[in-house]
């Protein structure tokens, strides 16, 4: 009798996959916070620790993701170095550091990324327009047509606020 491949799975089945596929994340993750620890440990308490993150390490290379490229460029330098801390530290079969820049690891990297600001406030845009400059807008939109005179009018508005 041929086997139903739509025919349900028994759980255990399905639950011993994935506590294989989770111990191999568990590990990987452990082993990547341990390098993140080293690498930290080898920028000392400089602001460049915080503005890079080891991202990758497989087949004897280290990736290290900075917020920019000239945190990048800087982490380049001291590539020779770095490589010779992680190896005394037991990582004897890293072949190679690659360093990229990567702008969207500020937000992976910032610890107040996802926080409110002040008084539970969200972050926004803290500017005020002036009476002055309020003013200003309404003066040119008396003379203006009178669809550019509504937009002008209902921005000044809001420095009266």
């Amino acid at each position: 009798m041929a086997k139903d491949r739509y025919a349900p799975k028994p759980l255990t089945d399905i639950m011993a996959g994935l506590n294989n596929r989770l111990s191999a994340y568990a590990g990987k993750s452990q082993a990547l916070d341990k390098q993140q620890v080293l690498l930290k440990e080898f920028l000392g308490p400089k602001q460049l620790a915080e503005k890079c993150r080891v991202s990758n390490y497989r087949d004897g290379t280290l990736m290290i993701e900075a917020v920019s490229a000239a945190i990048a460029l800087k982490l380049n330098y001291l590539k020779m170095d770095m490589q010779s801390h992680f190896r005394a530290a037991g990582m004897a079969e890293l072949g190679q550091i690659k360093i990229v820049a990567n702008p969207q690891a500020t937000a992976r990297l910032s610890p107040t990324a996802d926080k409110p600001g002040p008084a539970g406030k969200a972050p926004g845009n803290s500017r005020k327009m002036s009476q002055q400059t309020s003013d200003y807008l309404n003066a040119i939109a008396a003379s203006a047509p009178p669809s550019l005179k509504e937009k002008l009018e209902r921005l000044a508005r809001h420095g009266k606020k």
